[in-house]
């Protein structure tokens, strides 16, 4: 496979490196004294030097003094560990609810190197233009982001409507793109495992390019499905959130992807897999999935999920592996990238303190892009097409838009479905709960932490909603909005009564998308996301500020939960156990059937 995520390719510069690491000529680059974190032999190796040229090492051993011109940049590494620089497994950059460019500026000054994107929040709205809006965006960058094409565009088709659809002539054509190296997450695990064709087909494309399809195995059954799952040529997962699910996927020879993001912290449990048990980790990684911006901001990114993995028992040089060489391996990418050693390209690291992953210079293809936390590579702006900034199709609503209606007896208590929450998880349970009809209507009930659900499609304005309850709130008054709504992103609003609810929706309606919180009439907190209704051109520190006030205002209304509205965001998410709510109604994540919202 070639690799095209270097400065230059290894056929155009063997001669050289071979040259500089004889001493014939010159290294453009050399790092001297270093501990080197090899993790081909997951060791640490003391005073080593490297030398670099055209992007690439040439040369790691004891001392690198033939290498040394007067040109060349020489690097004192005493008392600093040099790595190689990480890389992300998995993750939506539009969760950041940043620009690629933005994303990278945070993400390069704390190490990360390369991301692998599954640019699917983007793609159900505007289809694979969006997908083409963000590769463009990224060029600008040092950021080596890697393509996994969306799979499931929707997410699981015929539960919820999308602004796209993506299907196996789309998948074809962008594995001839030169930034694509697989499949994203393949969310579908019903079609795989009920054999349907097309969904066969979209992997199928996949598998024919001699690329990657990465997987979506949300169920705690590891034996017959997952087998069959596997078999069909995924060849990783990242929702494990038990750690028998991610030592079951190890065993069977899948990339286990331990996640740690702002909302799902899954590794206080999974690392167990590793730390329990005498295994090889050469199947597991780290990756964040979905961050928030004041997340990167506060917390940084790998290096902040290296830092907990080792808080969680991992060893510091097994955990750096976790960022390296397997997701370097998963990818196919392993004779390039991912490690420090002859030809491969000169994405590197230097750290004080291993334990906390304090990661002080950033060098990606032999350059220094990054010192102290700050970045120092420059690049132009990006300006996203009309197209992208206008896809919110919807007409401003009142109240009686979220009347949940019954021809329940007057005064009657029923027994509802309610989809409650589990806090800091992708899941939810199903619970029963009584609620009493009154004026003709199902209305929430706060004091026992129950709140309406409303969910509108917005891409094309069809009218066509879905009503249900959710608990784990807390919330006792106001109404939460957003546009961020995984998968097909459409409006999805929450509260405790319709009138709140409807200024939170018109708010959102009237920015092109976002994030609102409203009490009593009041928008306590408001991100707008004009992008796709999921992304801002702001900068990281302006965004992190408003994302903050955010959740300030959660607080006030009454929720301890981390990072609640990505909690929230999971509620239409049709392919998560147990119970979700989309536009068309609601839906039994089990059996994938939709169910009444009142219990018989």
């Amino acid at each position: 496979m070639i690799n095209r995520f270097c400065k230059t390719p290894l056929w155009e510069c063997s001669t050289t490196l071979v040259k500089v690491a004889s001493g014939a000529e010159k290294a453009e680059l050399v790092l001297k004294n270093v501990k080197l974190v090899n993790v081909c032999t997951r060791e640490i190796m003391e005073n080593i030097d490297v030398a670099v040229v055209c992007g690439r090492i040439a040369y790691v051993g004891e001392n690198a003094d033939h290498c040394i011109g007067e040109t060349t940049k020489v690097v004192d590494g005493t008392g600093k560990y040099l790595a190689p620089a990480f890389m992300d497994a998995h993750i939506h950059i539009e969760s950041s609810m940043l620009t690629v460019g933005e994303y990278a500026k945070a993400v390069v000054a704390h190490g990360t190197s390369g991301v692998f994107i599954d640019p699917h929040e983007i793609c159900n709205v505007l289809g694979l233009d969006g997908v083409k809006y963000m590769l463009e965006d990224a060029k600008r960058t040092p950021l080596k982001t890697m393509l996994t094409t969306p799979s499931c565009v929707p997410a699981v088709p015929g539960f919820e409507d999308t602004g796209a659809s993506i299907g196996p002539k789309d998948v074809a054509e962008t594995m001839t793109w030169e930034s694509c190296v697989g499949l994203g997450e393949m969310m579908n695990f019903p079609g795989i495992l009920g054999a349907d064709q097309r969904t066969h087909d979209i992997v199928g494309e996949t598998l024919k390019a001699g690329n990657i399809v990465t997987g979506h195995y949300s169920l705690p059954e590891t034996d017959k499905g997952l087998n069959g799952y596997i078999a069909s040529g995924v060849r990783c997962c990242h929702e494990s959130t038990r750690a028998e699910d991610a030592l079951a996927k190890m065993r069977m020879g899948m990339y286990a992807l331990l996640r740690e993001g702002s909302a799902w912290h899954d590794l206080k449990e999974v690392a167990k897999a590793i730390t329990n048990h005498t295994v090889d980790s050469r199947f597991a990684c780290l990756i964040s999935d979905d961050t928030h911006p004041h997340t990167l901001q506060g917390q940084g990114h790998l290096d902040h999920i290296v830092k907990r993995a080792i808080e969680e028992g991992i060893d510091p040089v097994t955990a750096i592996q976790m960022v390296t060489i397997n997701p370097a391996q998963c990818f196919q990418l392993d004779h390039e990238l991912g490690s420090i050693a002859p030809s491969k390209c000169a994405d590197m690291v230097l750290i004080d303190d291993l334990n906390t992953c304090h990661v002080v210079n950033v060098f990606i293809d032999g350059q220094e892009v990054a010192k102290d936390g700050k970045m120092l590579y420059e690049f132009a702006p990006y300006t996203y097409p009309s197209d992208a900034i206008h896809s919110v199709h919807l007409e401003t609503m009142t109240a009686k838009n979220f009347a949940i209606k019954t021809t329940e007896q007057e005064g009657s208590t029923v027994n509802v479905r309610v989809a409650e929450i589990i806090p800091a998880r992708v899941g939810t349970f199903e619970k029963i709960m009584p609620l009493t009809v009154k004026n003709g209507e199902l209305h929430a009930d706060p004091e026992n932490d129950v709140l309406k659900v409303a969910v509108f499609e917005r891409h094309h304005n069809t009218g066509t909603v879905g009503y249900g309850f959710t608990k784990g709130f807390s919330i006792k008054n106001g109404a939460l909005a957003q546009t961020v709504a995984h998968d097909a992103h459409n409006l999805l609003v929450v509260g405790s009564n319709d009138e709140d609810m409807a200024i939170a929706a018109n708010a959102l309606i009237a920015s092109g998308g976002g994030l609102v919180a409203v009490q009593n009439g009041k928008i306590l907190g408001q991100v707008a996301l004009p992008i796709a209704g999921l992304m801002s051109d702001k900068p990281l520190e302006e965004m992190s500020a408003e994302v903050e006030k955010l959740e300030h205002a959660w607080v006030q209304m009454g929720s301890a939960l981390p990072s609640p509205f990505m909690t929230m965001a999971l509620i239409p998410l049709a392919c998560l156990p147990e119970l979700r709510i989309t536009n068309r109604g609601l839906v039994d994540c089990r059996t994938f059937q939709f169910v009444d919202l009142i219990v018989k």
